[in-house]
């Protein structure tokens, strides 16, 4: 058994080094569990270019797709269900919170076709292509 000093200090404030750096750890790591960041797939072929974004459980409420400066973001939420109904978890490796994803855009996308749709959980943005002259 070891002894440790009491610290009459704030419990704010860890009492030793090694509890600063758990403390550290924890809080960044705490910040770190609260965003994502999804899996992507994309291909193309002589038409297109495809983006699939791989977000089940997220509404086609909660997604922002934005396009600036030929620079595409597709951001959103995965929140977590609050009702657990008895239910105690003994892992959980879904990972939730607020994710976000960009990419530079080629000059040959057509920005004004853009499409996108939502099934299945996998988010599919279709971006045509210019017509090669």
């Amino acid at each position: 058994m070891k002894l440790v000093r009491y610290n009459q200090m704030d419990p704010q404030f860890p009492a030793s080094f090694s509890g600063l750096l758990d403390r550290i750890f924890s809080d960044s790591l705490g910040a770190a569990l609260k965003q994502f960041t999804p899996a992507v797939d994309i291909a193309e072929d002589d038409k297109i270019y495809e983006i699939h974004l791989s977000v089940p459980g997220v509404k086609k409420s909660d997604f922002q797709i934005q396009l600036q400066d030929g620079k595409l973001t597709i951001s959103g939420e995965r929140k977590m269900e609050e009702k657990k109904d008895g239910k105690n978890f003994h892992s959980l490796e879904t990972q939730f919170g607020s994710f976000a994803r960009s990419f530079f855009l080629p000059e040959d996308v057509m920005t004004e076709k853009i499409e996108a749709t939502y099934e299945d959980g996998v988010l599919k943005l279709i971006l045509p292509k210019r017509e090669k002259k």
